[in-house]
């Protein structure tokens, strides 16, 4: 295996948790999640590769639901709450080699996110809404290992989709797809990771 130099976490669903916000915005707007997307269009990807603002979204929802919509509810229902496990692995990880997120956000959700200190023990966030590009798309990868300087043999990436997971390992990136904090610590094992101690 080729010295690993850089390991890429998604966030939400593997380091941060309570990240059901759709169910509540769906259900305060009285529609489904499926009708959610429906009336979304491309809005929802515009939205995620900072091509449109959260107010615009908005905007734009309001009038295609004929509802007062007054507030950012991405901001109002998103509540994250980061797994110490997940952390302890990540800082064990940087006594080695660094570690980044590599995240499909929004920006109401970044900015939340750094003002709960959910990245802070990360050495750097790359965000959709500011990279331009989400993940699966190849490009989303691409960016993140030219800013990193790295080859994709000398990265590691993990994700809790499987579509995501499918197209870095395409590129040649050792990709886990997380179930969870304990198979994680199994997968990593050849890595010397140990969050028990």
């Amino acid at each position: 295996m080729h010295r690993i130099g850089l390991f890429i976490f998604d966030m939400g669903g593997v380091v941060s948790r309570n990240n059901d916000f759709l169910t509540l915005i769906a259900t305060y707007l009285g529609v489904t999640v499926p009708e959610f997307y429906r009336r979304t269009g491309d809005d929802w990807q515009r939205l995620m590769t900072g091509k449109l603002s959260p107010a615009s979204f908005w905007r734009r929802m309001a009038e295609e639901t004929g509802l007062t919509i007054s507030e950012d509810l991405f901001a109002r229902y998103f509540h994250p709450c980061v797994d110490p496990t997940m952390i302890q692995i990540v800082s064990q990880l940087k006594e080695k080699t660094r570690v980044v997120v590599g995240t499909n956000t929004i920006e109401s959700h970044y900015r939340l996110h750094q003002q709960l200190g959910n990245y802070d023990s990360f050495d750097a966030v790359y965000a959709s809404y500011l990279l331009g590009v989400a993940k699966p798309d190849q490009r989303f990868y691409r960016k993140i290992l030219k800013s990193e300087c790295r080859a994709p043999s000398e990265t590691v990436f993990i994700d809790d989709l499987e579509e995501n997971v499918d197209a870095a390992r395409r590129m040649g990136i050792f990709s886990i797809l997380f179930i969870g904090s304990a198979e994680l610590e199994l997968q990593l094992s050849p890595f010397k990771i140990n969050s028990t101690g």
